[in-house]
């Protein structure tokens, strides 16, 4: 079914491989820096749109506080979303793309992997330290592609946390508190889950997996900040620093 994304990823990076004097390390970092480059005309209009709903989300909860009914405020959101122009659904179609991306890439590098094959000569899987069809020894990739998941994740977040403490009176903080608890708690839980997993999974996967994985989410990050900004980093940021010794409160 993926064959109409598998085979061009596996000609091109046939053709970094031997671009690069057959690096296949510099092959994958090419090689992603190329794929994510093609889905930049996708994944702006989802960030720029995500943006927005961070900008609308004092908006959102006012919607939330005034509108009990489920469906009266279904419908205040929408109308919300059309004054400002936003689809909620646009960060579908680059999710669902960077996930078929992701598919094909599988089996474009476990191809080459477990071949060691390339046109009858054998594959050099050496890179720095690694041998790009094995698991990092040292767990140098897996770490990064945590903390950089993790610098992500923080970024992407909407700040609750700040919003929750602007309330007037002490009723409007506790109807806030309530509305809000649960989505603050998913957000900080998924905060954590995502690194983690990421990082567990690098651990397994051969380090070739990893590199791409740690590339293609530092190219996001650049990609993140440049469209909205550091967003929920610079308030967490703050919070490390408060607690580094020397630092007064």
């Amino acid at each position: 079914m993926l064959d109409f994304i598998v085979n061009p990823i596996n000609q091109l990076l046939i053709f970094l491989y031997g671009l690069t004097g057959q690096n296949f390390g510099l092959a994958i970092i090419l090689l992603t820096l190329i794929i994510r480059a093609v889905l930049v005309p996708v994944t702006i209009p989802s960030l720029k749109s995500a943006k927005k709903l961070q900008d609308l989300k004092p908006l959102l909860d006012r919607l939330k506080e005034k509108h009990k009914d489920k469906k009266k405020l279904q419908l205040a959101q929408l109308d919300l979303y059309k004054q400002h122009g936003i689809n909620p659904a646009s960060g579908c179609l680059p999710q669902i793309a960077q996930l078929l991306v992701l598919i094909a890439l599988y089996q474009v590098f476990m191809n080459f992997i477990n071949n060691g094959q390339l046109n009858g000569t054998s594959l050099n899987l050496d890179f720095l330290w690694l041998n790009l069809g094995k698991p990092d020894p040292y767990y140098v990739l897996p770490v990064l592609a945590g903390l950089s998941q993790l610098v992500f994740s923080l970024m992407m977040m909407s700040g609750l946390e700040g919003h929750l403490k602007v309330p007037k009176k002490k009723d409007e903080k506790k109807k806030e508190e309530n509305s809000l608890e649960m989505a603050q708690s998913m957000s900080q839980q998924m905060l954590y889950i995502m690194p983690a997993m990421t990082t567990i999974i690098s651990l397994t996967f051969p380090s070739g997996l990893a590199l791409y994985w740690v590339v293609t989410t530092v190219f996001s990050l650049v990609q993140q900040y440049i469209v909205s900004g550091p967003g929920g980093l610079k308030p967490a940021l703050a919070k490390v620093i408060r607690f580094l010794p020397g630092h007064a409160n």
